[in-house]
């Protein structure tokens, strides 16, 4: 594998298939969300989970058409805070970054949270919210150390994850072969229960489970054959991630008809009981549990170091966040910080805490599709006539469906984003003397996008 090293740092260049793109994108992802997240989804969508994973699909998708464009627009590696700082304003970009740290903040807190769930559903006589502290406080352990994990080896990782799925699939078909569901299939995409409002609700959650494809935008100086593989990398990544959630939440659901749940938070561990047993359920859970740590690990190490390269930037006070501890070489006070972010799920349920990812993942997939037109406006100044149905009508379609799930989000995600977003202004109008000056630059490279591979 080739590489080109400019001071101390070495970056891959030239090397990635269009194969190894797609499975980036797919472990950034972790196609395994999709047990982890059934349970809430299904019971939002009142037993209709393979539809809202077919609805999230085609709105990724729609956003998917867009970073591709974009990815050819703006060779190199990118991402949505830089095309609107390049499409639209330095200062938009700027916000559109300061929602994309409210993702990469919250993001371990999801992590944690899935892991305590985990570890409660293996041992219930200890509460949750113990076992929540006993992940933060272990990975920030780890991280303020400086313990580093090899968390590059995709291919090997997403065919052992993807293997774990496919087992996971057969057992639930074996299972209904054996017993059947309790209730006709169609039951699963509709049914008397399911209304439109709850699928798209059901939508916006499932959501999450695509987190991470537009991280393919980051390796446009490292993929073989340039933005044109980064484009299909990502379509191709969706398409891929959409098939296995469809697929599997079908049959899930066909296992459990219906939208009960004892307890939808571990409605996975329960599912993988009843199909493969209490010994495999047990096996499966600890694979996921000890994988789940290390992914905190990654997810945590991820968020505190892009805080600090925002704080060695000018983008956020330096003081603070743009300082390493003499000791151990990590930025602790930001390590500190998303534990904090992290002890905040004792009080929150999964869906509630995936929505506040999905929050700042929306508004950044709104601004990639205005980018998109953005960018037709400026070709048609130069005299050039990009196809109006694919760089106005379909980004126009995807900014609606991307603003629509936004609104589909619960209340307390809502506020607490508005709340986000305000705090952002205020302190860009700070930076910029009264929005007069560009607003600073912001480092959002393929070398801190934070990893999000929480395993199911």
């Amino acid at each position: 594998m080739n590489s080109e090293t400019t001071g101390n740092t070495t970056r891959l260049k030239g090397d990635l298939s269009l194969l190894s793109v797609v499975l980036f994108g797919l472990a950034y992802i972790s196609p395994g969300i999709v047990v982890t997240i059934f349970g809430v989804v299904a019971a939002t969508s009142d037993g209709a989970a393979p539809t809202a994973f077919a609805i999230a699909t085609l709105a990724m998708l729609l956003t998917g058409l867009s970073y591709a464009k974009m990815a050819r627009a703006v060779p190199g590696a990118g991402s949505v805070y830089t095309y609107a700082r390049k499409m639209l304003d330095s200062r938009i970009g700027f916000l559109s970054g300061w929602a994309m740290l409210l993702d990469y903040f919250f993001i371990p807190m999801v992590g944690w949270l899935i892991t305590a769930i985990y570890f409660n559903a293996q041992f219930p006589d200890m509460p949750k919210w113990v076992w929540l502290i006993v992940s933060v406080g272990i990975t920030t352990a780890i991280n303020v150390f400086g313990m580093k994990l090899a968390d590059r080896v995709n291919k090997v990782l997403m065919f052992i994850a993807l293997g774990s799925l496919v087992l996971f699939a057969t057992l639930c078909v074996v299972f209904l072969g054996k017993h059947g569901s309790s209730a006709p299939a169609t039951h699963a995409l509709w049914n008397s229960g399911t209304s439109i409002g709850a699928v798209t609700a059901a939508a916006a959650i499932a959501a999450y489970s695509f987190l991470g494809f537009d991280a393919v935008s980051t390796l446009g100086e490292e993929a073989r054959g340039g933005a044109r593989t980064i484009g299909r990398g990502i379509i191709g990544c969706v398409i891929a991630a959409g098939a296995i959630f469809i697929v599997l939440s079908f049959v899930m659901q066909l296992v459990h008809p219906g939208a009960k749940f004892a307890d939808v938070d571990a409605a996975a561990y329960h599912l993988k009981v009843q199909v493969g047993g209490t010994t495999y359920a047990e096996i499966i859970n600890f694979v996921t549990i000890a994988g789940s740590i290390s992914s905190c690990i990654a997810l945590q190490a991820s968020a505190a170091r892009l805080m600090y390269v925002m704080g060695r930037d000018g983008a956020l006070p330096k003081a603070v966040f743009g300082n390493l501890s003499k000791k151990t070489g990590t930025p602790v006070p930001n390590l500190l910080l998303t534990a904090a972010a992290g002890v905040i799920a004792m009080k929150l349920d999964l869906t509630t805490a995936t929505s506040f990812i999905n929050f700042g993942a929306f508004l950044g997939f709104t601004l990639v599709n205005v980018c998109v037109i953005a960018h037709l406006v400026r070709e048609r100044r130069h005299g050039r006539t990009p196809n109006l149905f694919s760089y106005l009508v379909m980004p126009a379609i995807g900014t609606g469906v991307s603003l629509y799930l936004l609104t589909k989000l619960g209340d307390v995600a809502l506020q607490i984003g508005g709340v986000w977003l305000a705090i952002g202004v205020v302190y860009l109008a700070v930076l910029t003397k009264g929005f007069r000056r560009p607003a600073p630059e912001m480092t959002f490279d393929d070398d801190t996008a934070a990893t999000d591979t929480v395993t199911a």
